[in-house]
């Protein structure tokens, strides 16, 4: 078993896939102990990302678990090159490496920035909202429901007991781009500014057609980490990329003031949501009494 002195993205996803494999074979820290024949707290490091398991050690875990085909070479892939910084995962958004790294990453933060230019960010959507976005990727029924209630297990994040810090600078495009029926958009825009008024939750629009900002540049979150170096994450259609070199972050830093320099204060992007809503709100009466 070797140390590290940092935890990086992969290091963090790493830790996250061997705690969701024992999970899922229903087994406690202290049984997968005595199964590899380690000390508990080995388990409980690894898991952690606070102590990093050599691909031999990964190998025995699985095989204890009964980990095999395409999910055990996925994990066995997390424990070579853990030290480096950056990391791309492939995968479109949802997919396990992806996955298992925003969570650790989320449950690992002080506080949270998103920058969202075209679309509600995730932990502010509805789940009529989120449901809409993913039918319209042609995903089977099953699989959106079961991402559906990951997405609203990973909100209470934010709105739950202790909420994180959580500010959400949002494309004015990402409001006016109706997704779903009239009634989810309205539902979404309305719950934006209900959410708007709790105070671990900054929500800012960024207006459109201001010129050139640094957030044109495309979306991104930034994770200030307690007791570790920051990460950032940015995603593209088919893979998603983790960075926590210092030089990189700093450049997500001096793009987050850049984007505040041109928001909207939250009171008047509370007013835009509530507007727009009553405006498509409006627009679905006129249609119901024409019909």
């Amino acid at each position: 078993m070797k140390t590290t002195a940092m935890l990086t993205p992969r290091v963090r996803t790493l830790g996250a896939s061997l705690r969701a494999a024992r999970l899922g074979a229903h087994y406690g820290v202290r049984e997968l102990a005595r199964r590899i024949g380690v000390n508990p707290s080995f388990v409980v490091h690894w898991e952690l990302g606070s102590r990093v398991p050599t691909a031999e050690d990964v190998s025995g875990v699985l095989g204890a678990l009964g980990v095999v085909g395409d999910e055990k070479q996925r994990i066995l892939n997390l424990a070579h090159g853990s030290a480096e910084e950056g990391w791309i995962a492939y995968g479109r958004s949802g997919t396990p490496n992806q996955l298992h790294c925003l969570v650790a990453c989320e449950q690992a933060a002080k506080e949270m920035v998103e920058w969202s230019p075209l679309g509600i960010p995730g932990l502010l959507q509805t789940a009529d909202y989120t449901r809409a976005l993913l039918e319209s990727t042609g995903l089977a029924a099953a699989e959106v429901e079961r991402r559906i209630a990951v997405r609203l297990e990973r909100r209470k994040l934010i709105v739950g007991t202790d909420p994180l810090p959580f500010e959400a600078l949002v494309g004015e495009a990402a409001l006016r781009d109706t997704l779903g029926t009239a009634a989810t958009m309205a539902g979404q825009l309305r719950s934006l500014a209900s959410l708007s008024a709790r105070p671990t939750i900054t929500i800012r629009v960024v207006p459109s057609g201001i010129g050139w900002h640094p957030g044109l540049a495309g979306r991104f979150i930034l994770y200030n980490i307690r007791d570790s170096r920051p990460v950032v994450y940015f995603e593209h259609l088919s893979s998603g990329a983790f960075v926590a070199d210092d030089y990189d972050v700093r450049q997500y830093r001096a793009a987050i003031e850049g984007i505040r320099k041109v928001a909207l204060n939250a009171a008047d992007s509370a007013a835009l949501a509530t507007r727009l809503a009553e405006e498509i709100e409006e627009r679905g009466g006129d249609q119901v009494a024409q019909e």
